[in-house]
């Protein structure tokens, strides 16, 4: 029997597999095809502190190697997330990480402080809620020159006022963007604001454009790049990070389909990891891979995640 517990900061996980923002829906969509109590948690749909709209369709498009997206983080706010989506959510036994985002500063502070209100008042649901990704790093809405995960002046803002918001009442995650020269930069960034622990990486920046018509398949314009395509992407990413960083908690997300990538992004340095693209073709993927990780594990000799975890880097 292989030992999947970990710790993500100071939360405790049965295992390390997570679902990834944005492709789990924002409560409990996936429970019908799977326990979501046997997973490490759900992380949710970005809420915002008002209602949003989102991107035009078309907002998915398929592509050899991943998808393109252009949702553009629709969502009905986060006090309506809190009342209507959490609670039947938290009632499969999932322990839970919300999501924010905001147009500006201000706003990760009023959406973190709906999450750490309803925290308080111990509403519904709100006990299976471990911590708070804040979500920096979305390509899809901001113009991309001031988007806040593109500077570590931006990554500062977001992240402290997303702190200040959330009032010790639950970690703060930061999720980072892989747009930009060095990642790192930005996890010292989040760190120094507060972040408890980064999630690495966001979608690639992308476009795909039909030449018959010279338009952009998509309706929000260009949109993030995610799938296997992005993986070592992703690995490279959390490997430098746990280079730079030995004892930053670090969340692995980018293309994972197997056991086995799983395995590699913890390898690599990260402490969980995030399953999410691999749901549209497979909803039950999460599961799997989390069944498949602990056959790689046996299979290697493996007997606990700890074992594992940045391996790459002391040549274990």
């Amino acid at each position: 029997m292989v030992d999947l517990r970990t710790s993500v900061a100071d939360v405790e996980l049965r295992n390390p597999v997570m679902t990834a923002s944005g492709t789990a829906g924002h409560g409990a969509e996936l429970s019908a095809y799977m326990d979501l109590g046997h997973l490490g948690a759900v992380v949710v749909k970005s809420v915002s502190s008002r209602p949003w709209d989102g991107n035009p369709a078309p907002r998915l498009l398929p592509l050899t190697g991943g998808m393109l997206n252009s949702v553009g983080l629709q969502n009905r706010g986060a006090r309506e997330w809190v009342e209507s989506e959490l609670p039947p959510l938290a009632a499969t036994g999932a322990r839970v990480v919300a999501s924010i985002w905001g147009f500006s500063a201000a706003e990760y502070r009023d959406a973190a402080a709906e999450i750490a209100g309803a925290f308080h008042e111990g509403r519904r649901g709100t006990d299976q809620i471990v911590a708070v990704e804040a979500n920096i790093s979305c390509p899809n809405v901001e113009d991309r020159r001031r988007m806040f995960a593109h500077s570590t002046g931006g990554v500062s803002e977001a992240v402290g006022a997303a702190v200040e918001g959330i009032d010790g009442v639950l970690p703060l995650w930061a999720k980072l963007s892989p747009n930009v020269t060095d990642v790192t930069e930005m996890a010292a960034a989040a760190r120094a604001a507060g972040a408890r622990a980064i999630t690495v990486i966001n979608t690639v920046m992308g476009m795909s454009i039909d030449p018959a018509t010279g338009r952009q398949r998509l309706g929000g314009g260009g949109g993030g790049l995610s799938g296997p395509a992005v993986h070592a992407v992703a690995v490279r990413a959390v490997f430098d990070c746990r280079q730079a960083f030995p004892t930053l908690p670090i969340v692995g997300v980018g293309g994972v389909t197997s056991g086995e990538e799983a395995a590699e992004m913890i390898a690599a340095g990260a402490d969980a990891v995030q399953v999410g693209t691999a749901t549209f073709a497979d909803p039950r993927a999460p599961e799997r891979i989390l069944a498949e990780l602990g056959q790689w594990c046996d299979h290697n000799g493996i007997s606990s995640i700890d074992q594992l975890k940045g391996r790459a880097h002391d040549g274990r």
